[in-house]
């Protein structure tokens, strides 16, 4: 068995992400989940642009702050201490908007850690 603690604060920012995001699961060599924590500023949005995923589950847990998230049929908006759910093949695009007056802190989980994205044209 192996066991280990992860600080998100010991792990360098991606910098092909355009809001501060560290891979908690890439840290610690997962495999078969992504797991990452992204911090975003108003008007900066959360994972690649509008897309969704062939197989790919995806969640949002709201740390802190208020997370918006763009669908072809409806915006949701995401307080503290819920969680969106996308399943596969349903576009979605996760920001914190312009009019926002905080950051939000996400937790992302994505099962499995496949990398299907595809950008969704609206």
């Amino acid at each position: 068995m192996a066991y280990q603690i992860v600080s998100p604060d010991d792990i360098e920012p991606l910098d092909d992400r355009p809001v501060d995001a560290r891979s908690i699961s890439a840290a610690a060599g997962l495999e078969n989940v992504g797991l990452r924590l992204y911090t975003a500023e108003p008007g900066e949005q959360l994972p690649l642009a509008y897309h969704y995923h062939d197989e790919q589950e995806e969640i949002f847990y709201v740390l802190d702050g208020t997370l918006h998230v763009e669908t072809p049929d409806e915006e949701f908006v995401v307080e503290p201490g819920t969680a969106f759910i996308a399943e596969p093949g349903n576009p979605h695009r996760a920001f914190n908007p312009e009019s926002g007056s905080d950051p939000v802190e996400v937790l992302a989980l994505g099962a499995p850690a496949v990398d299907d994205a595809h950008p969704y044209e609206e």
